[in-house]
């Protein structure tokens, strides 16, 4: 045997190998999650997991729920039971909540009053920028204030937390210069209007901002009178209807809907390459924001990204004017089709834009009246041409098809927001078939019960291509996110991924061809000496700086948790 080895450490994606990364679990029991143990309604509210009212069925850090049945209807609540809430969304990531309007003494002496918002239980939640605030009363201005991180430039400057102004408003009530009366809104009697400035205002907010709110009232009344004896403020996701009698007190609303949002993690550095702990169904990926981050069902999916199998196929036959197919609607997993139908062409996603073929060949029945011995003679002779465009472009359709099922649009995503992935990892399904020779037998050089490899030439560089038999629909879903991982992996000792192809079934993946076998090869050798001690502790020492790269020096941290003699090559 040669006395001389490269230890390649094999890292794989599919079905054929043990995936990298453990999975992660949360505290919560399955089958509790789905609702068969745990309340999921309160109220006309319904809601799911990361929610619940019993212990063990909200995820925790602000997600528990208090469901009030001493009201006629039942109440829903966040938290122990101090703010009610009105709606949930899990897959969009808000609350709605019930919020009380603050009231504001303006005849004190003070110039400003401050007073913290207290709608929030603090946890996952912040407020939502699409809310607005508003203020009922004369003469007086409200200011939005947060507590933000503000950094400091220059060297070993720190984070310092300062209060800045979010959103405010102005409210006046000018005099009447006829009888020198306030005037508290344009218009009279009871009829409801926007604010305009006079006796009520509002501002959008327009900010996501975190838990720690200060809403400040400035008294901007002259010295020896009041208008009106308080300011009222509400936080509010609705345009405030006013009213002329609310300037005396009357018709006043005690609370208003507010919108908050909501984050699995408060820490958006658990998100990375869109896949995080806590999004546990197929089909679903992470966004992260300055917050924290939201997992989401996939394009083509919906339902509840944070319980195993909550996001399912969205039917988009079913809903033909929804996704605007008005032909032959054909659905796939994460997508559709739409068509034509049979007899006719034209474009399936507008109302009549299919139309019948007869009237594009009205002219050749004309034709064939006239010369139909020279027209039969041509289409004898273009049929088999016509026959195999017709062949090219439904291969073509069917790759395009698997491309977008094994979420190509998802990698071409990763590519360009990531300089360290080449734009050369997405292989086309002609140009493998070119280096294997339409994978002829003779090129393969392995195999077994989840698939063969095949040994081909590409760019002028020998390479191994698997070519997977079975996989799995979770695999699926984590092979996007490995092969991001894998194509920055550089290192002498852990064979090198060269590429991936989405358009077949089961991707195919392309690496770096090791020539000399595996080192289970070159124990159970009919030699008396299959590998001497000393090359024996070279490679034990190659594969430990392998791993030693892997879970200490890769941008992400890779466990193999399946090295074994068959999944360590040599080289020559």
């Amino acid at each position: 045997m040669p006395g001389n080895y490269v230890v390649v450490v094999v890292l794989s994606s599919l079905a054929a190998l043990v995936l990298l990364l453990p999975p992660l679990f949360a505290a919560v029991d399955d089958g509790m999650r789905s609702g068969g143990k745990c309340t999921n309604s309160c109220g006309n509210v319904g809601f799911e997991y990361p929610f619940g009212v019993e212990d063990g069925c909200y995820r925790g850090g602000g997600f528990n729920l208090t469901c009030n049945h001493t009201y006629q209807s039942p109440r829903l609540f966040l938290g122990d039971g101090s703010v009610q809430v009105l709606d949930i969304s899990v897959p969009h990531g808000w609350a709605l909540i019930n919020n009380t309007g603050m009231v504001f003494n303006s005849t004190e002496t003070r110039v400003v009053l401050n007073r913290t918002w207290d709608q929030l239980v603090g946890g996952p939640y912040s407020l939502s920028g699409s809310n607005k605030i508003a203020l009922v009363g004369c003469n007086a201005r409200v200011d939005l204030r947060a507590r933000v991180k503000v950094k400091h430039g220059g060297r070993g400057g720190d984070d310092d937390t300062g209060s800045n102004l979010i959103s405010s408003c102005t409210a006046v009530c000018p005099l009447d210069l006829e009888d020198m009366t306030p005037v508290f809104a344009i218009g009279s009697g009871g009829s409801s209007a926007a604010c305009s400035g006079v006796g009520c205002c509002q501002a959008d907010i327009n900010l996501d901002i975190p838990s720690s709110y200060t809403i400040q009232i400035h008294n901007l009344q002259e010295l020896g009178g009041s208008i009106s004896p308080t300011d009222l403020v509400f936080i509010s996701k609705e345009e405030f209807s006013y009213t002329n009698d609310m300037a005396f007190g009357n018709n006043i609303p005690q609370a208003l809907p507010a919108l908050l949002d909501w984050y699995i993690s408060s820490d958006p550095s658990e998100c990375t390459y869109e896949s995080a702990p806590d999004c546990l169904s197929a089909n679903s990926f992470c966004h992260a924001y300055d917050l924290g981050y939201k997992c989401h069902c996939s394009d083509g999916y919906q339902g509840n990204p944070y319980i195993r199998g909550g996001c399912h196929d969205i039917d988009e036959c079913g809903h033909r004017e929804t996704y605007q197919c008005y032909g032959e609607c054909i659905n796939f997993p994460g997508g559709f089709d739409c068509l034509c139908y049979h007899g006719t062409d034209g474009d399936p996603r507008k109302e009549g834009g299919c139309l019948p073929v007869k009237h594009h060949l009205s002219g050749l029945f004309i034709g064939l009246g006239v010369g139909s011995g020279t027209i039969l003679l041509l289409i004898a002779v273009g049929a088999p041409f016509l026959s195999r465009k017709m062949k090219v472009r439904k291969l073509k359709r069917m790759r395009q098809t698997f491309f977008n099922q094994n979420h190509g649009l998802l990698l071409q995503r990763l590519i360009s927001q990531n300089a360290h992935i080449s734009e050369r990892m997405i292989l086309t399904l002609p140009v493998l078939e070119k280096a294997t020779n339409n994978f002829d037998r003779t090129r393969e050089v392995g195999g077994g019960g989840h698939g063969i490899v095949y040994k081909g030439i590409l760019n002028l560089e020998v390479v191994a291509i698997k070519k997977s038999m079975i996989i799995v629909e979770r695999e699926i879903n984590d092979f996007i996110n490995e092969v991001a991982i894998l194509s920055q992996i550089n290192h002498r000792n852990v064979v090198k991924l060269i590429g991936c192809c989405l358009e077949t079934e089961v991707p195919l993946l392309v690496y770096e061809f090791i020539s000399n076998g595996s080192l289970d090869q070159h124990f159970h050798v009919d030699e008396p000496i299959s590998l001497s001690w000393k090359d024996r502790m070279r490679i034990a020492v190659e594969v430990a700086r392998a791993l030693t790269y892997l879970h200490s020096a890769a941008t992400v941290p890779v466990f193999h948790r399946d090295i074994k003699a068959c999944n360590i090559l040599l080289d020559n």
